[in-house]
């Protein structure tokens, strides 16, 4: 089969590689019919992810045809349709439970490299590194799946794969960075960033009945989904005086956003010393990540209010004022997806024709482009919103936008 493989940083091919095969009798195999590239497998692709080894596939964000089961999958049988979660959950220990589902105790084979680095370890991630179980992803024209009636969800209605796609990760992240800024109506939140977690979480916010969503990015095309299609209110942060914490301020009548989400995460950018200090120090790998947008949230959010950080962090930041944390009474919430959690309603919410998780996607593809899609992606041109793949389509763009 076909594969985009992590050949070092900055380096993605198309590879022909074994097809995946049933190992455990818990396993399935599905053909992809859709996959997509998400913006933290820009971390990957950039180098900031330690673990990654040449020839990985990537890829976290897919749904697809079961081709064959294993002994032991009683939920599921050739032919069905279905969207797989990006999170590698086993069902049964604690956290599964608990409906923690993305610190599952028993689904990473490589605990003890993530028990290293952050003292315990989460759930295994489909194409992220071996730090996550260094388990083959979605980029591919097959995939197995582990624990596959845990997992997937079933698509038994003939809504088209790009409504469905986005409940693999960022629907549901989106979603959960809006529940844990524990919003209340009436309240005003800011959102970090309009890449495609931003904008789900800027829609889910008023799901939750915010008043009013602030949306902070400088890419237009992103600004005007935000505004457009969101109803957020919205803030080019490259466009020079007011401060964004002074903007926000402004916005929120004088006591700042009831609620922050930080959508961006490790790779932030930013136009003050602390950004250009940040991108020196993660050249010379003194920090790991660039916290230029947590800084900004912490000082912004209102007194006793709450910070929601979907965006991705992988290791040692710097320069952060936790005082202004402590001294503000905030509340933080974080961490990956519980995916299982949401993907039911959250399929309810698209058939019920709440939302159309489609209407981001700027690119379709085929395999053979996606090498040169990563950097398009990474590098924000040609008014990319997010990059969809056909894997068996070999060439050949569409641009949803002029």
């Amino acid at each position: 089969m076909k594969a985009v493989c992590w050949m070092g940083a900055g380096k993605v091919e198309i590879q022909t590689v074994e097809d995946p095969k049933i190992i455990n009798p818990g396993d399935a195999v599905i053909r992809v019919t859709r996959t997509a590239i998400c913006g933290s497998d820009l971390h990957l692709f950039d180098g900031y992810i330690p673990t990654m080894e040449s020839g990985d596939i990537l890829g976290h964000e897919f749904m697809g045809v079961v081709e064959e089961v294993g002994t032991a999958v009683k939920k599921l049988k050739r032919g069905d349709r279905v969207v797989i979660p990006f999170t590698i959950a086993c069902g049964s220990c604690f956290f599964c439970k608990t409906d923690l589902w993305s610190l599952c105790d028993n689904s990473n084979p490589n605990a003890r490299i993530c028990e290293t680095m952050y003292g315990y370890s989460g759930s295994a991630l489909f194409g992220y590194s071996h730090i996550y179980g260094g388990f083959a992803g979605g980029q591919a024209q097959y995939v197995r799946v582990p624990f596959a009636d845990v997992g997937p969800i079933k698509i038994e209605s003939d809504i088209p794969d790009e409504k469905v796609l986005f409940l693999s990760d960022i629907y549901p992240t989106g979603y959960q960075a809006a529940e844990n800024a524990q919003i209340k109506p009436g309240d005003t939140v800011a959102v970090f960033g309009c890449g495609p977690v931003g904008l789900f979480a800027i829609a889910s916010a008023y799901m939750f009945g915010a008043e009013k969503v602030i949306a902070i990015d400088r890419f237009p095309e992103r600004l005007k989904l935000a505004r457009e299609y969101c109803g957020a209110t919205t803030i080019d942060y490259t466009a020079g005086n007011p401060s964004i914490v002074e903007a926000l301020r402004d916005l929120s009548n004088g006591i700042g956003p009831d609620s922050i989400i930080d959508a961006v995460g490790m790779e932030a950018h930013g136009t003050d010393a602390a950004a250009f200090y940040d991108k020196i120090d993660q050249a010379l790998m003194l920090e790991t990540d660039r916290p230029t947008v947590l800084r900004q949230a912490i000082q912004a959010v209102r007194k006793g209010g709450t910070l929601s950080i979907p965006g991705v962090y992988g290791g040692d930041l710097d320069k952060l004022n936790f005082g202004a944390a402590f001294g503000k009474g905030i509340t933080m919430k974080m961490g990956q997806t519980n995916m299982h959690k949401y993907l039911a309603p959250l399929l309810k919410s698209i058939e019920d024709g709440k939302i159309d998780p489609s209407f981001m996607i700027s690119h379709r593809v085929g395999i053979e482009d996606v090498p040169d899609m990563y950097k398009i992606w990474r590098d924000k041109k040609d008014r990319v919103t997010k990059i969809v793949i056909d894997p068996f389509r070999e060439k050949g763009i569409d641009r949803l936008r002029a």
